[in-house]
């Protein structure tokens, strides 16, 4: 797990890096504001579930992150929303799946956009996946790299505890909408 932490930690610098550069930007921003103490992996395991039409293995929401990169097993289960549709993430044992989070919508001023996904869970077998979330310090700022910006400027602390108070108050994530200018 160590291994690959750190072979996607620094996969997902190289890709933030490139990412900056086609809009035309210094493609260090990201290497000096991305810790790994605020950095993260995280292993699912979603078990097989007898009423799976009715249950989701993880509801339909972005990440609130710059870049998630994610390994899923041959079970599949990931579902992405394309023109108001939902289609499944064909598993591929050989590719990591690369979702721009939020914070790089925010950061590119809607030129990037974050992905709405899901997982359904399976009747039969159990599903694992692994991912990484490539986040800022708590304290950077994220403004839009573009003017006239469509969000207002906001740190990853604020943004993270907007998130965390929507879903305790109204059970879902409002995410960006909250941040416009």
């Amino acid at each position: 797990m160590e291994q690959f932490a750190t072979t996607v930690a620094d996969l997902a610098q190289k890709l933030a890096a490139i990412l900056a550069e086609q809009l035309g930007f210094k493609s260090n921003f990201f290497q000096e504001n991305c810790l790994s103490s605020t950095c993260y992996l995280r292993m699912n395991r979603y078990p097989p579930c007898p009423t799976h039409s009715e249950v989701f293995g993880l509801m339909p929401h972005t990440d609130s992150d710059f870049l998630t990169i994610l390994y899923q097993d041959e079970v599949g289960g990931l579902q992405l929303v394309k023109d108001g549709k939902w289609f499944a993430v064909k598993p591929n044992p050989e590719a990591l799946i690369v979702n721009i989070g939020d914070l790089f919508q925010a950061w590119s001023n809607d030129v990037y956009k974050s992905v709405q996904h899901r997982v359904v869970t399976n009747p039969r077998v159990e599903r694992f996946s692994t991912a990484y979330f490539f986040c800022p310090s708590y304290d950077t700022e994220i403004q839009s790299c573009y003017e006239p910006s469509v969000y207002k400027k906001f740190s990853f602390r604020v943004y993270r505890q907007q998130v965390q108070d929507d879903v305790k108050k109204l059970g879902r994530k409002v995410g960006l909408p909250r941040f416009l200018v």
